[in-house]
């Protein structure tokens, strides 16, 4: 007996495949324990309470997480730099604007203690603009320094770039214990198992012909991000893959 797909089944597996690998970038992204692996940033973390963050910051690529800019200084030693995506990517600066003059900004930083920072302005600029570091912060008086994170704006748009600056205020003992911790890991499995509620709600509605069709590539790709959330890789492999992807979309 000849198998015959018909052409809206076709457009619905393809539509799965590309959602799966959104699903895939963001399941290694928050089951990867090791998103910073540098000698120079050694699984430095930012946290902001007010807006529920906890990321390990790297070097790497803004498709890892919290990037810091190559022109960056490191803390207590002058001007920090952090990039942060809004969407995708596990979207660490999703509510970068909910962020108010007052609000504390830390970074956990090896070699340095716990850096803590204050908001106090944020801004929205052309992407064309650049930032440059005030040199006149590497005085060693570290209530001079500042903290500025980056992302794009609006939502799920390039068009302009949201800046919050913070200054110093304190340094302290570092906490190990934050170093260590991957809160968000859990959410690899959420991903997992929300593609698979998903993708049996569409395998519901198709066709009784091709419902079988689709219920095999649907637990096919379940059973891959299940894969990927015990044994994760780096996220920046999937993010390479869907760049062109995000590119026609705008999605930053």
């Amino acid at each position: 007996m000849d198998l015959k797909i018909r052409w809206p089944t076709v457009v619905i597996i393809i539509a799965l495949l590309i959602i799966s690998l959104y699903a895939l970038t963001e399941v290694n992204y928050y089951s990867y324990k090791n998103v910073a692996e540098s000698k120079d940033i050694n699984a430095s973390v930012v946290i902001i309470p007010s807006i529920g963050v906890f990321e390990k910051i790297n070097n790497v690529s803004i498709s890892q997480g919290v990037f810091i800019d190559y022109i960056s200084n490191i803390p207590t030693k002058g001007d920090v730099i952090l990039y942060g995506h809004r969407t995708l990517q596990g979207s660490p600066f999703l509510r970068l604007d909910a962020l108010k003059k007052g609000d504390v900004i830390t970074l956990e930083w090896p070699g340095i203690g716990e850096v803590n920072y204050t908001v106090k302005k944020s801004e929205i600029i052309s992407p064309t603009n650049s930032l440059v570091l005030n040199e006149s912060h590497k005085t060693g008086d570290i209530h001079n320094q500042e903290l500025i994170l980056v992302t794009c704006h609006p939502i799920g748009s390039t068009a302009q770039r949201l800046i919050v600056t913070a200054e110093l205020n304190s340094v302290s003992p570092i906490n190990e214990t934050a170093l260590e911790e991957n809160p968000q890991a859990h959410w690899a499995w959420i991903i997992s198992f929300g593609f698979l509620a998903f993708g049996l709600i569409v395998a519901y509605f198709s066709p009784v012909d091709e419902r079988k069709i689709i219920l095999a590539v649907v637990i096919a790709i379940t059973i891959v991000l299940i894969y990927f959330s015990i044994f994760p890789a780096s996220s920046q492999i999937w993010a390479d893959k869907l760049g062109w992807l995000n590119g026609l979309m705008g999605v930053s």
